[in-house]
């Protein structure tokens, strides 16, 4: 399972979508499917679509009107001034990687100490 994309659904369809529109799947000017569409799609939510369309809209990689849908204005590698949000993204990335590994080093210190417990309350107890 070390493979397991863990992100949130939204993240992942965003990064989906960014993919697709970055390979040239949607073409600025073109209208993306409309949310229903995406949602069965993706098999999510409308609100988990909409949460993913607002990260490409806060990327300025597309626009939505109200009751047309929402357009490609910009392909990815075109938005050079828009990449500092992925470097904060790994700046998160890693002071979360650390937590995480400190995290896994207490629990591995519990793990041994929980052995280490579990081998004296055997030996402890007369046997019957």
């Amino acid at each position: 399972m070390a493979g397991t994309d863990r992100r949130r659904p939204y993240l992942r369809i965003a990064d989906s979508i960014r993919s697709e529109i970055a390979h040239g799947r949607y073409t600025v000017g073109e209208q993306l499917p409309v949310a229903r569409e995406l949602a069965e799609q993706y098999g999510v939510a409308m609100m988990t679509i909409g949460n993913a369309l607002a990260v490409l809209r806060d990327e300025g990689l597309i626009e939505t009107r109200q009751g047309t849908g929402s357009f490609v204005i910009e392909r990815p590698e075109a938005t050079g001034a828009r990449q500092a949000p992925a470097a904060q993204q790994s700046e998160e990335f890693a002071i979360i990687s650390e937590q995480l590994r400190e995290i896994r080093e207490h629990m591995h210190k519990l793990s041994l100490r929980l052995d280490e417990l579990d081998a004296r309350t055997r030996t402890d107890q007369p046997e019957q």
